[in-house]
């Protein structure tokens, strides 16, 4: 418990404890009402003060007003019947607060577990000078190219490449992974990561803020700011049903007396005003107000504890309705760990061939640059490189000691007027053409990942119906790997703006505009269609910065079963919120009917505000446990 929690248990405690002794105490009249004023006063002094600023401020109609009310009406009843009966005023403040105290310590269960992700910012790093000495210094300060030296139990505070040392690192606070992972010279590494063995030095790649961790810690920071339409529905249902209830109480205190007053009877002023108090609190419309938010909440601070990042709740809920998904082949089911399976029909030496086509692409990123240079497996010397022209969805053009060439696929070689030769084994083909002539091709193979093919059936069991892979590979490598997977659709041979225009074509076909199609990708290219379908989903935490920048939901590592584990922490916390708000509904209606008719009394009104609004925060929090989804 923080500081102010515990400052409302104490004030509960002393309270609780003064009504207990006050009926004990054979004291009666205006005494005995004085001193019940003492517990009610420690209680609810603070929502008095609340309530009177919103009268002040002209926005009486909350929660605290509501409370104000009823209670000082209980009181002025328990005066003018001269019961000497205090006890149901004190009590509606006492277990009013005793909800509020369970609400605030919900949420900041909830919090907690965002806190947690928040942990992964680093306070410093350790740059390395010239001469080997080290200096204490702020991320912020820290130039791309620089080395940093990473200590056992420190944490990385920018991505980059290690170049000296071996190690492993505590990737849980991102991924939700809790196996240690390996790492040594020339592997990739992520801020955020805790580094648990041996001392490492690392060539940062970024700046810290554009590192995993500060666009991390941006996403989650930034995730309460996008409502979803059920909360956006219960403001808006307070801000009319607060009011309404208010005038209904007023209307129940005055217009029966008045009938029965015209009828000739007596009015019973003290009954109906009673029964309009109880009314009050009974329509409190806390457990709306407060759950359904925390419902969300809680969703997202699960969802980030195991390596999902969703933006907001708005996306929380459109990915409960997911029943299309639509996935990038190379990165996303594939492990984008491109090998050179052969070179065939090459007019040079085969070593040669791959001399040029790594030579041409030594300045690409894409795994398939990345496996010609590995492939290749000599020095770089990017002075031997000039010229180079991407050509998007192609390949690339460059000149390579002076000789033009040209590297890519066979609609490359259609665009040069190349005759090319088509590769009889399943894979990436990489055509090379030389001063304007075919000079042969390399064929690359790519590794499906390990638990793609459970993820497609994981995602069928749990109400997805259909799948669809969209890749610019040609039709053989893509239906072979769609075949192995278990995929309904495969789309082959596309370019990035090809892939956009066949998503927007299953957007057409939907039947339902509650049936969602979610887009799987990782790539730089796939950001078009991130931002295209109803809910982007970015695939690992070394995707590119694009497509995370473009995604709705960003998984932490690269296991398509966390897709799976997304949709169902989604749908949890939507089945949640439903609950919830018919719980809550159906009880407070009842039980305004009950009081209204003068078969419930104030005690009752007291479980339909406090009993339920605790209820159903119990409920809410269900959502932190996602470890069995």
């Amino acid at each position: 418990m923080n500081k102010k929690q515990k400052k409302v248990l104490i004030r509960i405690i002393v309270s609780a404890s003064l009504l207990v002794l006050l009926n004990f105490i054979p004291v009666t009249g205006i005494l005995r009402g004085v001193l019940y004023l003492i517990p009610y006063l420690v209680i609810g002094y603070d929502i008095l003060i609340k309530a009177a600023k919103g009268i002040k401020n002209r926005q009486p109609f909350d929660e605290n007003f509501l409370m104000a009310i009823a209670t000082i009406g209980a009181f002025t009843i328990a005066v003018y019947e001269k019961s000497g009966d205090f006890n149901e005023a004190v009590a509606v403040m006492l277990f009013y607060q005793i909800g509020e105290l369970f609400q605030s310590y919900a949420v900041g269960k909830s919090r907690r577990n965002i806190s947690e992700l928040m942990d992964i910012r680093p306070d410093y790093a350790n740059l390395e000078a010239e001469d080997g000495t080290l200096s204490q210094v702020d991320p912020d300060e820290v130039e791309i190219g620089s080395i940093i030296v990473v200590k056992p139990g420190e944490k990385v505070p920018i991505d980059g490449v290690i170049v000296e040392g071996t190690t492993t690192f505590n990737t849980s606070a991102l991924t939700g992974e809790s196996v240690p992972q390996d790492a040594a010279p020339g592997n990739e590494v992520i801020s955020g990561c805790i580094n648990l063995t041996g001392l490492v030095k690392i060539r940062t790649t970024k700046e810290f803020g554009e590192s995993t961790v500060a666009k991390v810690l941006e996403l989650v920071e930034n995730a309460s700011s996008r409502k979803s339409r059920s909360e956006n529905f219960i403001s808006k249902f307070a801000r009319i049903y607060t009011p309404a209830v208010c005038y209904s109480a007023l209307a129940l205190a005055i217009l029966p007396p008045v009938a029965l007053l015209l009828m000739g009877k007596a009015p019973g002023w003290d009954v109906w005003i009673y029964r309009a108090l109880a009314f009050l609190v009974t329509s409190c419309p806390c457990a709306l107000v407060i759950c359904i938010p925390l419902s969300f909440f809680a969703g997202i601070g699960g969802a980030s504890k195991a390596g999902v990042l969703v933006k907001g709740s708005n996306y929380m809920e459109t990915l409960s309705e997911v029943r299309t998904v639509v996935f990038d082949k190379t990165g996303t089911m594939t492990e984008g760990v491109f090998e050179v399976a052969g070179v065939h029909h090459s007019t040079i030496e085969n070593e040669k061939l791959l001399e040029y086509a790594a030579l041409a692409e030594s300045f690409s990123t894409h795994p398939i640059s990345v496996s010609l240079r590995k492939a290749y497996g000599k020095e770089i010397d990017t002075s031997r490189v000039s010229d180079v022209k991407e050509i998007g969805g192609h390949g690339l053009t460059a000149l390579v000691d002076g000789v033009s060439v040209a590297v890519g696929n066979s609609k490359l070689m259609d665009q040069l007027g190349v005759p090319s030769i088509e590769c009889r084994s399943v894979g990436t083909v990489v055509h090379v053409a030389l001063d304007g002539k075919y000079a042969g091709h390399i064929l690359i193979a790519d590794r499906v990942k390990p638990d793609a093919e459970k993820a497609i059936r994981a995602l069928k069991r749990c109400g997805v119906h259909k799948t669809v892979m969209l890749t610019g590979d040609r039709k053989a490598v893509g239906e072979q790997v769609a075949r192995r997977l278990g995929i309904d659709e495969v789309y082959t041979d596309l370019l990035p703006e090809d892939k956009v225009t066949k998503v927007e074509q299953l957007l057409a076909s939907e039947k339902s505009h509650k049936e969602k199609l979610a887009f799987v990708g990782d790539g730089i290219n796939d950001a078009p269609v991130l931002s295209r379908a109803d809910i982007g989903i970015a695939m690992g935490a070394l995707g590119s910065d694009a497509a995370i920048e473009a995604a709705d939901v960003v998984l932490m590592d690269d296991n398509p079963l966390k897709i799976v584990k997304a949709i169902k922490i989604s749908r949890k916390c939507l089945r949640i919120v439903y609950e919830n708000i018919y719980f809550a509904i159906g009880i407070k209606l009842l039980c305004l009917l009950l009081v209204a008719i003068g078969a419930a009394n104030m005690w009752a009104a007291i479980f339909a505000d406090v009993g339920v609004m605790v209820i159903a925060v119990l409920n809410a929090i269900r959502v932190l446990n996602t470890k069995n989804l």
